[in-house]
């Protein structure tokens, strides 16, 4: 259910199926573990092949899943069940194999995710067989269910169910809009003011050694990594290079959003622009092939210390159009900020520069309620990566919005201007 599900985070234990199986637990890194049970082999109409793997169909997974996995995984849950766009073969093994048990819970779920009348032909059909079905709901002490779209990719439904589960909390958290500035040029001013320190701690968190003076020195055109032959091989001027150029195409943006464009609009056309900026100089200096110019990333990755694993290659187009399609419909501006630099890391679409992106679109979304830029320092990193984790692979956001709306008011005696 967790594969059919797309979930990306590593569960702390994986049964595998054998034949062979000695009952052996292997322990592996990060407190997880693979467990080999023995067991015969489910028959092969109950079997589908993903990404390389043999699991249970998805049909046949539903059947299988106990009561308690709808509590412990409700979101995989649901999105398992809005992916199925037909109910016929899930009903055939139903009455084939007269899963009386299975029948009365999918009906039940089924019912609580919106889907009334394939529970009603579910019962329908199992008591026309002669089965003594009885519903019952599975998220009964779930407390929030949502109808999903059926039909929906299983990256698309995470990112809405995420969306409409954490949204409430973030409006909670953060003080009310101050709304947009009567003097757009004295707030851009700030933006300016504050863009030593977020250049500084922004490239600090990804690991760079930049210092202040270097980032000056970038600014102001005196260390010229493009133009002379030894800053060319400095990898952090590079980086500070870059990193003033994407500044640039942000700010640019920001200046859109103050004089009345949609924010999530303005996002979803300009984001590559600022993906470009940041990493131009580095190709232009030979460190990296054109091809990083590209955008989203053709290739798995994967995050070290953590246990969740980026989406694949091929759901990250569809990911990224649900995260903007939320960020155009969404009416704060700090559940756009939070979610939009969660969500972006989550989908982890780039090769490199995720952290970086995720944050300018955090302050572009900020900009656009009138929220201060923020920058997340480099002495909070850890909380930082903690709070992140603890979003992605245990689905509570309330430690990293309380971080960021933390950093925003410490951040707000940066700009001096």
């Amino acid at each position: 259910m967790l594969l059919h599900a797309e979930s990306t985070h590593i569960p702390k234990q994986v049964i595998v199926w054998t034949p062979k199986g000695s009952g052996n637990n292997t322990v592996l890194p990060f407190d997880t573990s693979l467990y080999d049970l023995k067991k015969d082999l489910p028959p092969k109409s109950d079997i589908a092949t993903k990404d390389g793997l043999f699991v249970l169909s998805v049909e046949a997974a539903l059947i299988n899943a106990p009561e308690a996995f709808y509590r412990s995984y409700a979101m995989e849950a649901q999105i398992v069940l809005s992916g199925l766009k037909n109910t016929g073969p899930l009903l055939v093994k139903l009455l084939d194999g007269g899963h009386v048990l299975a029948a009365g819970r999918i009906a039940g779920a089924l019912r609580r995710v919106g889907r009334d009348s394939e529970a009603d032909t579910i019962l329908k059909k199992m008591k026309a067989a002669d089965y003594d079905v009885r519903e019952r709901d599975p998220f009964a002490d779930v407390a929030q269910v949502m109808p999903l779209e059926v039909g929906s990719s299983p990256l698309a439904a995470r990112i809405n169910a995420a969306w409409d589960t954490h949204r409430d909390a973030i409006v909670e958290i953060f003080p009310d809009e101050p709304g947009m500035p009567d003097d757009k040029d004295a707030y851009l001013a700030k933006i300016d003011d504050i863009y030593v320190n977020d250049a500084y701690h922004s490239l600090s968190i990804e690991g760079y050694s930049v210092t202040e003076e270097l980032i000056e020195q970038v600014r102001q055109g005196s260390f010229d990594p493009l133009g002379n032959a030894e800053h060319r091989k400095d990898v952090d001027a590079l980086a500070a290079s870059g990193y003033w150029q994407a500044f640039q195409a942000v700010r640019a943006s920001i200046e859109k959003i103050l004089y009345g464009e949609p924010a999530g609009q303005v996002v979803r056309l300009d984001h590559d622009a600022w993906f470009e900026e940041l990493f131009r100089p580095s190709v232009t200096a030979g460190i990296l092939k054109a091809g990083a110019l590209a955008g989203y990333r053709n290739h798995p990755v994967y995050l070290r210390g953590s246990r969740h694993t980026p989406p694949r290659v091929e759901a990250i187009a569809d990911g990224m159009a649900t995260l903007f399609e939320r960020l155009e419909n969404e009416d704060s501006a700090a559940v756009r900020a939070v979610l939009g630099h969660w969500l972006l890391g989550y989908v982890h679409p780039y090769p490199d520069g995720n952290g970086r992106m995720a944050r300018f679109l955090m302050n572009a979304m900020f900009a656009s309620g009138g929220y201060s830029w923020t920058v997340i320092d480099v002495d909070h990193r850890a909380a930082y990566m903690s709070a992140l984790e603890c979003a992605s692979v245990g689905g509570n956001i309330v430690p990293f919005a309380q971080l960021v709306e933390d950093r925003m008011r410490w951040s707000g005696s940066l700009a001096t201007h």
